[in-house]
């Protein structure tokens, strides 16, 4: 804020405050230079935006454990703050690792906002974020990312994101960090991005610091700072290949522990770090939910991992491959899920948006062993329920958002796409998939094997129509009345921290049409 004495008494006019009580406003009395490096450590983020609401979160950073700091917070209209329209004062608690989160209430729709916090003498960076709207608009615009791995490089893709000013939203699909010690999953040395603690992570403690590590990255911190997030977890927030009962990197025996436990400090650590609405208890990590984007489109976040899940089986054992009693959601959310995408469709909101993990189509037909069992292949009757509710429906406007894979995917949904389906109509198709690359995760895919393995891929494969493992970034996916486009974007390197990035390829689908064509250009 501006020093000089006419700019004080008009910040004080502006927000409703007299010169004496402004005199006593933490946030007026803070010089330009407090921008809360050692408090806010951590940085500012939003997220679960409503049409009405909006969290708001921090995190206040050198505090001792039995210390509870008062954080003052307020949101304005405008980037310098003269227009305050909410504030307020909460308390930081060891019991949270002194997180703060603020559900703030009263906001307009579809509205732009700027936010701040107050505690120990420093102001935070100002973050900004958004509503969602309630009306018709022309356009909504959301970014799309998974899979983060500090060790492996530095988050480049979070820095476009961040750079990306007409965004609504961002969208992370899962593995916002993973669990393992350095050199298990990528050796951060070279880098100086060491994992922290240096171990695989089992405890709450454990879980915490790991968060706390990947806050502090600026260009992660960056992407917080300029949109709202909606967030769901994936295994890694967990353990590698989480289900319901257990992961296949959880091993009690090697001291480990009980799974219960170590479930419940992962989810606990999650709440507390990451700006979402908690819903339910721990043991419940009931974090699938629904967002309303006015009448152009709702988006219905999954979770296929921990709440439900059945275990994964290999992949040549079709029995149980093929066992309609397998499930990744479990019946409650299945039923939950047909029902939001009904009442999607009974209100006559044009696009069905499912935000989930794990890549949706098949990959190799019935009755031979699965692609991947770790994805829906693994599932493919629950997979198929899932295609029976938007044929039977009526539902043609369905667009699967997926991460895990570190690679780029862009697929036409269908039941079969072997023996129902054409792909140069897209007749057969009910859906459409987009899968975004990874931040910094390793795909597997180098340029020897690139060009055959999107080869052999096309081959097998009707319904897709690309992938690309070789670049790391995100998807932007736009929609309007008439079509959705996904467009992939890509950083040219990990290895050096940049803000340089690439148009990689579009695709677009129209209204009621759900069939994949190349676009020439990313949307305006």
């Amino acid at each position: 804020m501006n020093g000089t004495r006419r700019e004080f008494l008009g910040a004080a006019a502006l927000i409703g405050l007299s010169p004496v009580i402004a005199r006593l406003d933490p946030f007026l009395r803070l010089q330009p230079g407090a921008d809360g490096r050692n408090v806010f450590l951590h940085g500012v983020a939003s997220g679960d935006p409503l049409a009405d609401r909006v969290i708001l979160w921090t995190r206040v950073s050198g505090t001792a454990a039995s210390s509870r700091p008062r954080v003052r917070w307020e949101v304005a209209r405008d980037e310098t703050f003269r227009q305050v329209i909410r504030r307020g004062e909460v308390t930081a608690v060891a019991a949270r690792d002194f997180t703060v989160k603020v559900d703030v209430t009263g906001l307009q729709p579809g509205s732009r906002y700027h936010y701040r916090f107050v505690s120990g003498g420093e102001r935070s960076p100002a973050g900004r974020t958004r509503t969602l709207p309630v009306a018709d608009v022309a356009r909504i615009r959301l970014a799309v990312a998974s899979c983060s791995n500090l060790p492996a490089g530095y988050f480049n893709a979070y820095r476009g994101i961040a750079n990306h000013a007409d965004l609504d939203a961002v969208l992370h699909l899962g593995d916002y960090y993973y669990e393992y010690a350095n050199i298990r999953y990528g050796d951060g040395t070279r880098f100086g991005r060491i994992p922290r603690p240096d171990r695989e992570i089992v405890s709450l403690e454990d879980y915490r610091t790991r968060h706390a590590q990947y806050k502090t990255d600026p260009d992660l911190q960056e992407a917080h700072r300029q949109h709202p997030w909606i967030t769901v977890w994936d295994d890694h927030e967990v353990s590698n290949n989480t289900w319901r009962g257990g992961a296949q990197n959880h091993n009690p025996e090697e001291g480990e522990g009980d799974w219960t436990t170590r479930r419940n400090a992962a989810v606990q650590a999650y709440y507390e770090w990451m700006p979402v609405r908690e819903s339910g208890t721990l043991t419940e990590a009931r974090i699938y939910r629904t967002f309303r984007l006015g009448s152009m489109a709702d988006l219905v976040m999954l979770d296929t991992r921990v709440v439900a899940r059945d275990q994964q089986v290999p992949r040549d054992q079709l029995a149980l491959i093929e066992d309609p009693q397998r499930s990744l959601l479990g019946s409650r959310q299945e039923a939950w899920l047909f029902s939001q995408l009904s009442s999607s469709q009974a209100r006559g909101t044009r696009w069905q948006l499912l935000g989930q993990q794990v890549m949706f189509a098949a990959t190799t037909p019935w009755g031979t062993p699965a692609g991947n069992a770790d994805a829906w292949d693994g599932y493919r009757p629950a997979r198929d329920r899932v295609v029976d509710h938007l044929e039977t429906t009526g539902t043609k406007n369905a667009v699967i958002l997926t991460g895990d894979v570190h690679s780029s995917w862009a697929y036409d949904i269908a039941k079969d796409p072997w023996t129902r389906y054409d792909a140069t109509t897209g007749r057969g198709a009910a859906a459409i998939e987009f899968v975004t690359p990874s931040v910094t995760s390793p795909s597997g895919w180098t340029a020897e094997n690139a060009g055959n393995r999107l080869r052999n891929a096309r081959a097998s494969r009707p319904h897709l129509h690309w992938a690309d493992g070789l670049n790391h970034g995100y998807v932007v996916v736009t929609i309007t009345r008439d079509a959705v486009q996904g467009d992939f974007w890509g950083v040219p390197t990990i290895e050096e921290r940049t803000d340089k990035e690439t148009f990689v390829k579009g695709f677009v689908s129209e209204y009621n049409h759900p069939h994949l064509v190349e676009a020439a250009s990313p949307s305006a």
